[in-house]
């Protein structure tokens, strides 16, 4: 049976001050993955948000639908992965259509990392950001998968949350 493990790691925050940054700056973002089923489609979706002191939180899915729900889109291709980004609600960078992110042979991992800047409903407008590690493995679940891994594709989205490029970046 095929596996697809993906761990989604998402760091939630409000505070844009200098302070904040520097906590924000020091959460650990490596997680061991819980155990799993072996084969299919597993995910870890772990939050680390500023409003519970950075406390992480985590769930474990399975199948298209979790897939679906960290954003993400996967199909089968001769063996490969073809792992998409699905559009978001986020405000900024705005997204509307699915995004190619890489493709994953057997044994392979991938690593996607992009930050987001959300605001809710008109009836409630209220800004936070985020910002995602998204780390796929074509390989069966096990605790350590992710740990020192190398990645056969690295995608970094990452943008400047205020408007404009990254610094440093093209």
């Amino acid at each position: 049976m095929t596996a697809l493990v993906v761990q989604r790691i998402r760091v939630r925050w409000t505070s844009r001050d200098a302070a904040a940054a520097t906590v924000r700056g020091g959460v650990v973002q490596e997680y061991a993955l819980p155990d799993a089923p072996a084969g299919g489609i597993t995910v870890h979706d772990v939050l680390l948000d500023e409003a519970t002191g950075y406390r992480p939180t985590d769930r474990l899915g399975s199948g298209d639908a979790a897939v679906r729900e960290a954003g993400l889109w996967v199909e089968w291709r001769d063996g490969a992965a073809v792992v998409d980004h699905l559009p978001s609600r986020a405000s900024y960078p705005f997204q509307r259509a699915r995004t190619r992110l890489f493709s994953l042979a057997p044994g392979q991992l991938g690593r996607w990392r992009a930050n987001f800047r959300f605001t809710g409903c008109a009836c409630s407008a209220r800004w936070w950001y985020e910002q995602w590690a998204v780390r796929v493995a074509h390989a069966p679940a096990r605790p350590d998968l992710f740990h020192a891994a190398r990645y056969a594709r690295d995608v970094d989205h990452r943008v400047h949350l205020y408007g404009g490029p990254r610094p440093g970046r093209r």
